[in-house]
């Protein structure tokens, strides 16, 4: 518990930091140029690689700012690229997501297991069940009608997305790149 309760203390704490703002929002942004290459597999089907950078964020940063930061991201999405209706649960699912993921990869040593495991979980949660009981309420489509192919989909984009995620996290690792991110400081600025 002592250890739940200190990964959001600190999560909380790089919040504060320009750095943090900073190195989130330059992700934010590949993240939107991502979105761009985002391929419609039908009207309730899409599959993207914003998400494997939104993983980098919650991964550097934890539970809080990749919440806060999975939240801001889904308005800005769609003020800039609109495509459909606002709907405030498909933002709620952003933060949930950020959350999650924040959770089980920020201080904890980074393991297939472990991306593997909670990849699952926010596929589960909030891909599968919650994306799904929102699309219905925005389509009058009754959920078991909508599930099959959300769950197909999410199932068959499973290992191939952890594996890219941490691939490259590994190799961003063992290059130091993810440690100079999480200790650079701007000339002048306080930690």
């Amino acid at each position: 518990m002592k250890k739940f309760v200190t990964v959001y203390r600190d999560s909380y704490r790089e919040l504060k930091k320009v750095r943090t703002i900073t190195t989130a929002a330059m992700f934010m942004a590949v993240a939107v140029v991502l979105g761009y290459f985002t391929i419609e597999a039908g009207p309730y089907l899409k599959i993207g690689f914003g998400a494997v950078v939104n993983q980098f964020v919650y991964f550097m940063f934890g539970p809080v700012v990749g919440g806060f930061y999975g939240g801001v991201l889904d308005l800005i999405k769609y003020i800039i690229k609109p495509t459909g209706a606002f709907f405030p649960g498909f933002t709620l699912n952003a933060i949930l997501a950020g959350i999650i993921y924040g959770t089980f990869l920020y201080q904890r040593p980074l393991t297939f297991k472990r991306t593997l495991a909670v990849h699952f979980i926010v596929i589960m949660v909030c891909n599968v069940f919650l994306n799904t009981v929102w699309l219905s309420m925005m389509s009058g489509k009754g959920i078991l009608a909508l599930i099959p192919m959300r769950f197909v989909k999410n199932i068959i984009m499973w290992p191939i997305d952890t594996a890219i995620f941490y691939l490259i996290a590994k190799k961003m690792e063992e290059a130091g790149i993810v440690k100079a991110i999480r200790q650079f400081k701007l000339p002048g600025a306080r930690a």
